[in-house]
C-alpha cells in the first residue's frame, strides 16, 4: 500500500525514501569521479565536472532529509483513535508545515465546515504561529471566515475534534468539497 502525504506514517516512509535517494546519488557521484580517474589517470577530465554536477541534485536531496530528519510520525494509536471518534471530518497526518521563518511540524488536523483544528506534540512547537500562518495561507487562497486552532495537548484536542464530529452528524452541510480544498492547501505548505 503506497503511502501518501496526509497519510500516517508518511513522515517515517519519506525519511527513509530520501536516506535511500541520498545514498544512490552521492554513489552515482563517487562511481562517475572514480571512473574518470581510473579511465584518464587523472581527476582533470570531464567526469570530475559531470560527477561535481551530480552533488547539487544530490545535496538538494540530503538537505530535504535533513529538515524532515528531526520529525517524526503520529503514533499509531493516536490516528487510529483520532479516526474512531471523529469519522465525519477530513482529516489529514503527520504535517510538517514550513513557512519562510520557520518549520512547524503538527501531527493530525481534522476539518469540519469552518474550523481547522489540529494537534502537536512538539515541545518546540507554537501552537498559535502555526495557526495564524495556516489561516494566512487558506486566506491567500480565497477561503476566509475560517477558525483554525493548534492544540499542543492531546486531550484538549481530541475533545474538541469529538465536539466538531457531533456537530458534523448533525447539521451535515455540502461542505466536504470545500473541506478537500482546505485539505489540499494545507498539505500543499507541508513537506
Amino acid at each position: 500500500m503506497k503511502i501518501e502525504k496526509g497519510t500516517p506514517g508518511y513522515i517515517k516512509r519519506q525519511k527513509t525514501r530520501l536516506l535511500i535517494q541520498t545514498a544512490i546519488s552521492f554513489g552515482i557521484v563517487i562511481a562517475i569521479l572514480v571512473f574518470g580517474y581510473l579511465q584518464t589517470g587523472t581527476k582533470l577530465n570531464l567526469f570530475t565536472v559531470v560527477a561535481i554536477l551530480g552533488c547539487l541534485p544530490a545535496s538538494r536531496i540530503l538537505v530535504e532529509w535533513i529538515a524532515i530528519a528531526p520529525h517524526s510520525t503520529v503514533d499509531a494509536e493516536k490516528a487510529d483513535e483520532i479516526s474512531r471518534k471523529a469519522p465525519n471530518l477530513t482529516a489529514a497526518y503527520d504535517l510538517v508545515i514550513t513557512s519562510r521563518e520557520k518549520i512547524m511540524p503538527v501531527d493530525a488536523v481534522v476539518i469540519s465546515g469552518h474550523t481547522v483544528c489540529g494537534y502537536t506534540k512538539a515541545k518546540k512547537a507554537d501552537p498559535e504561529k502555526t495557526a495564524a500562518h495556516i489561516r494566512q495561507i487558506l486566506a491567500e487562497n480565497e477561503i476566509t471566515k475560517i477558525t483554525v486552532k493548534i492544540f499542543s495537548d492531546y486531550t484538549a484536542f481530541l475533545a474538541r475534534a469529538e465536539g466538531m464530529n457531533s456537530i458534523a452528524e448533525v447539521e451535515r452541510a455540502d461542505s466536504r468539497q470545500k473541506e478537500e480544498k482546505i485539505r489540499r492547501i494545507i498539505l500543499n505548505i507541508s513537506m
